[in-house]
């Protein structure tokens, strides 16, 4: 896989594009008035691996709350602008670290000047969100419906809206509720520009189902190198947005951020509860961040030949386990012993690599 050649800018101290590391981002879903609460999910986001976090700024109330919010975040703050672009003016001026905008629903082109203006005196950069439900009228009217092609129109259109003002400091999300829209419109735009890419399936669901969509969206995106920075936006709690965009970076192999279990289905021949063995080990490690492949086979016939290229794995047998590292047996243990002699193998090796 070859990485889209892309410019860098920067969000605060994340750098975006280029060379640097496909960041995670999310947004917080707090009331922007309360600032305590914000912070807190903030903090929270940032611990499980949050990267950047936007912050909705819906009228001059969020002004005063929002800077606050901004130098207490350890993390960059982007502002989440739109229509008033004196609410993008105001946010920049806050401290925002950047800007989300669609310069197509600003009002005018002197507005839109505005904005680029302030954010290039603050040092702000500019995210230019279009998704397929703000779309311009003129574009549904020519393509009846928000398809690729309409999307990437108005990212052209709304990017040309920003060089004339002077301003190249962006970068581009062109979502779709669509899987195959989102996976179209962001290829046929990465031909034609070489602005970093926000990527992600808008409004993708519930947890279960904006998962699914997220990680053939996303992960089909990444695959083509395609993606700067990335957000899973699903209706539940932000947190899982972070662990889904974890997951989806670690499977496409952009990025390690922890061990990486493999557990076979189980099928008649399985000897252990390999369900219930997985979630446990999943659990003990969640919170190990060095790299490292973990097998939890339920057949001790095949098991370790399966999994041969785990750093470390188990499997089971009638009344018996095994323990195997890189396909080779180095322990056999009791069934009812298996889990707490693995855990202790585990650690010793966690301990080795740090």
């Amino acid at each position: 896989m070859e990485r889209r050649k892309t410019r860098k800018i920067k969000v605060g101290s994340v750098e975006v594009g280029g060379n640097a590391p496909v960041s995670i981002q999310s947004m917080t879903k707090t009331d922007t008035k309360n600032v305590e609460a914000t912070l807190k999910q903030i903090r929270d986001l940032e611990k499980e691996g949050c990267e950047i976090v936007r912050v909705a700024v819906s009228d001059s109330a969020c002004i005063k709350p929002f800077k606050k919010i901004v130098n207490g975040s350890s993390i960059p703050v982007v502002a989440d602008i739109h229509f008033d672009y004196r609410l993008a003016i105001k946010s920049a001026e806050a401290g925002a670290d950047c800007l989300r905008i669609n310069p197509g629903n600003i009002s005018s082109i002197e507005n839109i000047k505005a904005v680029a203006d302030c954010a290039k005196k603050n040092g702000v950069s500019i995210r230019v969100g279009v998704n397929s439900g703000s779309l311009e009228k003129d574009l549904l009217e020519k393509y009846s419906h928000p398809v690729a092609e309409a999307l990437v129109e108005s990212a052209l259109r709304n990017i040309k809206i920003l060089e004339n003002a002077g301003f190249e400091d962006m970068k581009i999300s062109i979502k779709s509720t669509s899987v195959p829209d989102t996976y179209k419109a962001y290829s046929l735009l990465a031909k034609r520009v070489d602005y970093p890419f926000h990527i992600g399936v808008t409004e993708s669901g519930p947890l279960f189902s904006g998962t699914v969509k997220s990680a053939v969206g996303i992960g089909a995106l990444l695959l083509e190198g395609i993606g700067d920075t990335l957000r899973v936006s699903l209706s539940a709690d932000p947190v899982q947005e972070v662990r889904v965009a974890k997951a989806i970076l670690q499977s496409a192999g952009i990025r390690a951020f922890g061990p990486d279990i493999v557990s076979c289905p189980t099928c008649g021949r399985a000897e252990i509860d390999v369900q219930k063995l997985a979630s446990e080990i999943e659990e003990f490690t969640c919170r190990i961040k060095e790299p490292i492949t973990i097998a939890v086979m339920g057949c001790s016939v095949n098991g370790p030949g399966e999994a041969k290229e785990a750093d470390i794995g188990i499997a089971g047998g009638k009344n018996i386990g095994i323990i195997f590292k890189k396909g080779k047996i180095i322990k056999k243990v009791p069934s009812e012993k298996l889990l707490s002699e693995f855990k202790k193998i585990i650690a010793g090796e966690i301990n080795a690599l740090e």
